[in-house]
């Protein structure tokens, strides 16, 4: 019971820091706040820091549009000062860095950075400690002794701290016995003053590196690790102990409110987003456990916390020869020791409860459904929004299964196995889980749709023991979607019969033609009947001429009815060679006015695809349309060729290609071809090509254009051949 409470406090202490401090003055939440300045420790320089963080400053105005953010690269030596003063209202610095502004100025974390290098992704990091490849007089520690050394700075954690602490396990004393200890002041700096021969040895933090290898500064076989060590869960080269990664924090002036926004948009923070990408790392995390770093600055005697082994009876010894004397200052000591002791109990105790208290009011004050379960399956916590969305009550959901109480049946009405859950799976893999969409069931028995996310609740030596479910209701965004989708349908539908329209004089003309064919030919049956004429063959050929012509004209008017009408929504396997002979009957007449010569190559045997093949007619019918229009206004004499042609493609897909031999393609339009209203028609409205980029891109196709090596412009889409539910969709 225990761990499970330890863990979900884990969950509540990014939240912690979102709701207002009691002791905070009422003025700081009221101020207006419109510039934001974010303290980045530039380890790596200025510039390289401006290069990696500028991304998430354009990031966080486009979550936070009230406010502008702003980059602030700080030295080792200014960050105190920036923030001691209020110079700047977050701070992102390594852990050591932060420990201090924590004890010192009240800063406090909202978030922890995970990291990325490659495709692989770590919250964790420590420090590598190395030399030149070929150096047989370095492969321990303890030959560091009379050596130059090169580190980032004094205060540095990654940079130098980390490795000191495995110094001085091994019996080396960075101060005393290394022959020079130079600073170099970024970490790039001190890389090259190893490999450049100006340093024998160096320490950076991880990953630095992997990263200059894989820019192509250096390469990874100039360089030998010393210390190296292996971990499960870490795969860079590394030669200390691991800490968390550094966290961003906001100073104490700064609004909880402005905080809690900023806290939000770091989690929602795509891994993919071009913020991330820029600075290298995978988004970021909860707050972690920064215990370990407090560990090492005690270890050392670095500040926050005071050299105090001067206090020791050994000490005491030394300095006062008198024992009575020694005495005294030992009773002092133990004293103020017990009395310090006492006092931070009390805090932890404070602490504690506060805690709990920010927890249980963070959790109720979210919209979003938050509960917990174990490893078995059973809820842990749920928060208000969790009771209002399902109707069960807290207490009756607090130690049940969750899974069987509101997770039992898919959407389709079958039941849902506990083993295919992905909440179980978290648990079990130890890997958070996104689900885009799915359905959790009402206390009433009725459903609705979600997203969720789980989260793994690990304890302290990295393994699951549960997870926490954070979903909500997306029945707004699926009926949005739905708007969306039949409004595409709608306006396609109107395209449709507005180029019915500019077409109705040729259709016209073709209906005339078997119209006047039957009219002529009856009339003509009529005669031979007044006049006695009995030859029936002459009768039969006639009517036969007669049925021939109407077939024409009815097959004109089904294919012309068939396209204007709206299209049914399910979709169907089509064959796109015999649907293309279909669609020749609308064009054709227009292509004959024009003087275009009409050219289809099309394959034979081609595999069926799923499509909606009222979309996909109005999609060629537009292609050919704009290449009969494009060769309009060519000079007397040149060819007019429209070319249709299908084909099967490698890749599982079928293409359809509609080439003319007009001007081609303006390179002023070119780029800008598919987006709507883009036309060079004098009428048009350049809703056409618009309109068909959507139906192709809704099949999972591609629609692209370019000019064709012999002049005119060529128009190519691919369908694919596999349902999409073979795409898992």
């Amino acid at each position: 019971m225990k761990e499970r409470f330890r863990a979900i406090l884990l969950l509540g202490i990014l939240l912690a820091a979102w709701l207002p401090a009691s002791w905070q003055p009422v003025a700081a939440e009221a101020q207006s706040y419109r510039g934001v300045r974010i303290g980045v420790l530039n380890h790596r320089g200025k510039e390289a820091t401006l290069n990696m963080w500028d991304p998430l400053a354009g990031y966080l105005m486009e979550e936070i549009p009230d406010h502008l953010f702003e980059i602030a690269p700080l030295s080792f030596d200014e960050i105190e000062s920036a923030v001691k003063f209020g110079e700047v209202d977050f701070v992102l610095v390594d852990p050591g860095l932060y420990v201090g502004l924590e004890r010192r100025y009240r800063v406090s974390r909202i978030a922890t950075l995970n990291n990325r290098t490659g495709k692989l992704d770590y919250n964790l990091f420590g420090g590598v400690i190395f030399t030149r490849a070929g150096r047989a007089d370095i492969e321990k520690l303890r030959d560091l002794r009379r050596k130059r050394f090169s580190a980032v700075y004094e205060t540095s954690f990654g940079g130098f701290q980390v490795a000191w602490r495995e110094m001085k396990a091994k019996g080396v004393d960075p101060w005393r016995d290394l022959g020079e200890l130079d600073f170099a002041g970024t970490q790039d700096e001190v890389v090259f003053d190893v490999l450049e021969g100006r340093a024998d040895a160096g320490t950076v933090r991880t990953n630095i590196l992997e990263m200059l290898a894989l820019s192509g500064r250096i390469s990874m076989d100039d360089v030998k690790i010393i210390n190296a060590l292996a971990h499960t869960e870490f795969f860079l080269a590394h030669s200390t102990q691991l800490y968390p990664e550094w966290p961003f924090s906001k100073v104490y002036h700064t609004p909880n409110a402005l905080a809690q926004r900023v806290a939000v948009a770091l989690l929602d923070l795509p891994h993919e987003h071009p913020a991330a990408v820029a600075a290298g790392h995978a988004g970021w995390t909860v707050p972690l456990d920064y215990q370990p770093v407090h560990e090492l600055l005690k270890e050392l005697n670095l500040p926050p916390y005071p050299a105090i082994d001067q206090f020791t009876l050994s000490d005491a010894i030394h300095r006062y020869w008198y024992w009575l004397l020694g005495g005294i200052v030992i009773l002092v000591g133990s004293t103020l020791l017990a009395v310090v002791v006492i006092r931070l109990n009390r805090e932890l105790a404070r602490s504690k409860q506060r805690l709990e208290e920010r927890h249980e009011l963070i959790l109720n004050s979210v919209a979003e459904g938050i509960y917990g379960v174990d490893l078995d399956g059973y809820s842990t916590f749920v928060n208000h929004a969790m009771e209002q969305l399902t109707g069960w009550k807290a207490e009756e959901l607090v130690g049940r299964n969750s899974h069987e109480m509101f997770h039992h049946t898919r959407a389709d009405g079958n039941p849902h196995p506990a083993e295919e859950c992905p909440v179980y799976h978290t648990s079990r893999s130890n890997l958070p889980t996104f689900v885009q969409e799915d359905v959790f069931w009402r206390r009433n028995g009725s459903c609705f749709p979600v997203e969720y996310s789980s989260t793994p609740i690990r304890d302290e030596t990295g393994r699951a023991q549960g997870a926490v479910v954070v979903f909500r209701d997306i029945s707004e965004r699926l009926r949005a979607e739905e708007d969306a989708r039949q409004h595409q349908a709608d306006l396609a539908h109107m395209a449709r019969l507005s180029t019915m329209g500019e077409m109705a004089s040729g259709i016209a003309h073709e209906l005339n033609q078997p119209l006047a064919a039957i009219v002529t030919n009856s009339q003509a049956c009529v005669r031979m009947l007044e006049s006695g004429l009995t030859d029936t063959d002459r009768l039969e050929d006639v009517l036969e001429r007669i049925a021939g012509q109407a077939d024409r004209a009815a097959n004109i008017i089904r294919q012309l009815r068939r396209f204007v009408r709206k299209e049914e929504p399910e979709r169907t396997r089509i064959d796109i060679s015999r649907l293309i002979d279909g669609v020749v009957v609308l064009f054709e007449p227009e292509a004959r006015k024009a003087g275009v010569e009409l050219r289809l190559k099309l394959a034979e045997d081609l595999p069926r695809v799923p499509a909606q093949h009222i979309q996909i007619e109005q999609v060629i019918l537009n292609l050919c349309r704009n290449a009969i229009e494009a060769m309009a206004d060519l000079a007397p004499g040149l060819p007019r060729l429209l070319t249709v042609a299908t084909a099967r493609e490698g890749s599982g897909e079928v293409s359809v290609s509609v080439q003319d031999t007009g001007p081609g393609l303006l390179p002023e339009v070119r780029d800008r071809l598919f987006d709507p209203f883009v036309t060079t028609k004098s009428k048009g409205m350049g809703l056409g090509l618009s309109i068909s980029l959507g139906i192709i891109e809704a099949h999972r196709g591609r629609l692209h254009a370019h000019n064709g090596s012999r002049g005119g412009a060529m128009f190519r889409f691919v369908l694919p051949v596999k349902d999409w539910k073979e795409y898992g969709e």
